[in-house]
């Protein structure tokens, strides 16, 4: 089963929303210290930070290094404390030509920590087109964006699950292992160079945005390099749920992903055509993403005053790109996100010869009630080692059905 990959990735009317740009002394570390940290939690390969809306409320969001602005995604929260829209905005949607709709709220303010964000101004999505919680099991009500961020030094460690904001002041070079590799911050994003081998030998410079948003390895745009095409040894798939609707693709291998001291084999890769739109200076010319599953192997010191990142590699740095043995897509839905629909599955995949459908509705896996799980613990299941069986018990139409598999490599 694999976990739909959201990419947290937008455009706005950008001219329209620069006021916003100055927000950067409304920031303030109430422990007196010059850098705080901030715990968060590591799910379905997101990083989801715990905060306090207005003081009072508490939500989770999604730290996302690829979002230039803070967004509220769950309008009934701003509407229950009766705040006021001053502005609508359209942004574009999954496939990059949906009019959706955004609002500007203004006076807003967070608690994360040790950390007071007050004053501030963030997007309100006029209607949840994420559906974060449906697609990743996650109760999840926002993004924390650049505009959030971008004036401190960030350090993000995955091991330990901590996030240190310093004061850029105060801030001293890392000791260690670590190895400085400069940016390219654009609109409060930051571009990592790269290299890419892809299956037939042939290696192309790449420019990639990092990207702690999205839950994949390695996204690559079809066609923005005149090599870069995708490879004849994919699987269609579901790529991720972005604003407005699912993201479809091909998942495949390239033989090698580098970038300064570092090269990863046989690294797990999306593949994405992109529509032609009139405005793709958003993009910032680059030909895809660098998501978590190849983040997480670092622990990352982003600066964003000096347009560089110091990357240390950490425990999780040798582990193989794994996917999913079973071709299963699910959604979690119901109060506690403990209810599993099928909504995709990989053909000629072990699920896909066992004969189940989407729409099908798992209700135990190897004898153990679905309400046991959390969506998170069936991805690690069905990630289990070759060959092993997997029993299901499934409701089709009201019927009570049971299948079997055992789990294949499928890429």
């Amino acid at each position: 089963m694999k976990p739909i990959a959201f990419l947290l990735t937008f455009l706005l009317c950008w001219g329209c929303f620069s006021k916003t740009e100055g927000q950067i002394n409304d920031l303030v570390f109430l422990n007196g210290e010059t850098h705080v940290d901030i715990p968060f939690d590591y799910e379905n390969n997101f990083i989801v930070i715990k905060l306090m809306f207005n003081d009072i409320f508490p939500l989770k969001f999604i730290f996302d290094t690829g979002a230039e602005n803070t967004i509220l995604t769950k309008r009934e929260i701003t509407d229950l404390f009766q705040i006021d829209y001053q502005r609508r905005f359209n942004i574009y949607g999954a496939d990059l030509s949906q009019n959706l709709y955004a609002y500007l709220v203004r006076g807003i303010s967070f608690r994360i920590g040790d950390l007071r964000a007050s004053q501030r101004s963030i997007l309100v999505l006029e209607e949840d087109y994420f559906q974060f919680d449906e697609f990743s099991g996650i109760d999840i009500h926002g993004i924390l964006g650049a505009d959030f961020f971008r004036r401190f030094i960030v350090r993000i460690n995955y091991y330990k699950q901590v996030i240190t904001l310093y004061d850029p002041s105060t801030f001293q070079l890392p000791k260690g292992r670590f190895t400085e590799v400069p940016l390219e911050m654009h609109r409060s994003k930051p571009y990592l160079l790269t290299s890419v081998r892809l299956n037939n030998d042939t290696t192309i410079q790449t420019k990639l945005l990092m990207d702690t948003g999205a839950s994949i390895a390695l996204l690559l745009y079809s066609d923005t390099h005149p090599q870069l095409k995708v490879p004849e040894k994919v699987i269609r798939s579901v790529l991720g749920r972005g604003l407005g609707g699912i993201i479809y693709g091909y998942l495949g291998r390239v033989r090698m992903l580098s970038f300064s001291e570092h090269a990863f084999n046989e690294v797990l890769t999306n593949f994405q055509e992109l529509p032609i739109v009139e405005d793709s200076s958003y993009m910032n010319n680059r030909n895809g993403i660098i998501g978590n599953q190849l983040l997480d192997r670092f622990t990352l010191i982003i600066d964003y005053v000096h347009n560089r990142v110091f990357l240390q590699p950490n425990p999780y740095y040798k582990k193989k790109f794994e996917f999913d043995r079973s071709g299963l897509f699910i959604t979690a839905s119901g109060p506690s996100l403990s209810k599993f629909i099928v909504f995709d599955i990989v053909p000629s995949s072990p699920s896909d010869k066992a004969g189940i459908v989407s729409g099908d509705e798992i209700k135990s896996v190897n004898g153990v009630p679905a309400t046991f799980f959390k969506l998170q613990d069936l991805m690690y299941k069905f990630r289990g080692r070759l060959g092993k069986r997997v029993r299901l018990v499934i409701v089709r139409n009201g019927e009570k059905i049971k299948k079997e598999f055992k789990l294949e490599d499928i890429i």
